[in-house]
C-alpha cells in the first residue's frame, strides 16, 4: 500500500480523485488539505461519499507520503511546493498547467514528466514529478497525435471542441450558473486557449517541422461532464491507412481505443476511456474524440500516471463502468 495526499480538495476533480483512490486496492488516503474546508467532513462537501467515509479535510500536511496530489488553481502550485517541503522520496502529480510547458517543467531542481500516457508512458515509470494534462488538451491530442507521429499533418488543424460545465470548475461565475447554461451553447477563449500550448509542444515533439497552425474554438455546452471534440485537416491517404496509423499507434494503449462506429459522449462519461472515430471525405481526414473531462482528462488520468509510476497495472482502480442511461 502506498500512502496519498491530495492538495486542494473542495473541487470537481479532487472530488473524483477521492472516489477513485479511496478504492483504489493499493493506496491509503492519508490527508486532503483544504484551507477553506479544514475540520469539515468531506462527505458534506463530495456528497456522493456520503457513507464511504469519515475522512475531514485537513489544515496540515504529512510531509512523509509516497504520492502527492495538486488539485490548485492555476499558477499556485509551484506556490505551495515552495512554501511546503515533503519527503525526498515523494512523488508529485499536479494537475494544474503550472508545468507542463518545456520552459516550466523545471522547478527547484526537479524535473515534471509531461504526463500524457499514450505519448510519455516510459518516461512516466521512471518520473518523479508528473505535470498531469489539460482536459482539451488530452481528448485534442489523442485525436492527432498519430498524425503528428507519421508526419502527415500538411496543413491547418481546424478544432471544435466541447464541454460541459464542470470544466468550469466548482466556484460560480456567470456562465456557470443554471439558468444561464441551461438551453444555451457558446464559445470562449477562440482562437488563444490556455492548453494550445501544450498541444502544440506536443505535436512537433513528434513531427519537428509542423508549422502549421491549429484554429481552435472551445464552446461551453448545457451538460456537466465529458468533451466532444470534432477536427479536420488535409489528407491524402484512405480510411483505411488513416485507421491503420492509428490503430498502430494505441496498440499497447489501455484506455484509447478506435471505434468503426460513430462515437458519442455518454460511451465514456465517468469512465478512463477515450474513444476516437475517423471519417474521410474529399481529401480531408475528420477526427472525433469523447473523453470525461473530470476522468481521463484530469484524475483519471493521474491515477492512471500514478499507477505507471509506481510499477501497478496502469487500470488499477480505473476499471469504471460509463453512465449509459
Amino acid at each position: 500500500m502506498i500512502k496519498a495526499g491530495i492538495i486542494g480538495g473542495a473541487g470537481y476533480t479532487a472530488g473524483e480523485l477521492i472516489r477513485i483512490l479511496l478504492y483504489h486496492p493499493k493506496t491509503d488516503l492519508a490527508f486532503v488539505y483544504s484551507t477553506s474546508n479544514a475540520g469539515n467532513k468531506i462527505s458534506d462537501v463530495h456528497q456522493d461519499l456520503e457513507g464511504d467515509l469519515d475522512l475531514r479535510f485537513s489544515d496540515t500536511i504529512e510531509a512523509d507520503i509516497d504520492v502527492l496530489f495538486l488539485c490548485l488553481g492555476h499558477g499556485n502550485s509551484s506556490k505551495f511546493l515552495h512554501e511546503n517541503k515533503f519527503s525526498d522520496t515523494t512523488k508529485v502529480i499536479d494537475l494544474s498547467n503550472d508545468f507542463r510547458l518545456e520552459d516550466d517543467k523545471v522547478f527547484e531542481n526537479k524535473e515534471f514528466v509531461y504526463g500524457l500516457p499514450e505519448l510519455n508512458k516510459e518516461a512516466i515509470k521512471k518520473a518523479d514529478f508528473i505535470a498531469n494534462p489539460g482536459c482539451f488538451a488530452t481528448a485534442i491530442q489523442l485525436a492527432i497525435l498519430p498524425m503528428a507521429k507519421a508526419g502527415l499533418i500538411k496543413n491547418d488543424i481546424h478544432v471544435n471542441a466541447t464541454t460541459g460545465a464542470t470544466g468550469a470548475g466548482a466556484s460560480l461565475s456567470k456562465t456557470t450558473h443554471f439558468t444561464w447554461r441551461d438551453n444555451n451553447f457558446s464559445s470562449y477563449k477562440v482562437f488563444t486557449h490556455q492548453h494550445l500550448g501544450e498541444i502544440n509542444q506536443s505535436i512537433k515533439s513528434l513531427q519537428n517541422n509542423f508549422e502549421n497552425e491549429m484554429i481552435f474554438i472551445p464552446n461551453r455546452g448545457d451538460f456537466s461532464r465529458g468533451i466532444y471534440v470534432t477536427m479536420y485537416t488535409d489528407f491524402d491517404g484512405t480510411l483505411a491507412k488513416a485507421k491503420e496509423i492509428y490503430k498502430n499507434f494505441y496498440s499497447d494503449a489501455e484506455f484509447t481505443f478506435i471505434s468503426d462506429k460513430e462515437i458519442f459522449l455518454k460511451q465514456v462519461i465517468n469512465t478512463n476511456k477515450c474513444l476516437i472515430h475517423l471519417h474521410h471525405y474529399n481529401g480531408k481526414l475528420l477526427i472525433t474524440s469523447v473523453i470525461d473531462n473530470l476522468l481521463k482528462g484530469a484524475s483519471g488520468q493521474a491515477v492512471q500516471n500514478m499507477n505507471l509510476m509506481f510499477d501497478f497495472d496502469e487500470k488499477e482502480g480505473l476499471n469504471l463502468k460509463a453512465n449509459y442511461f
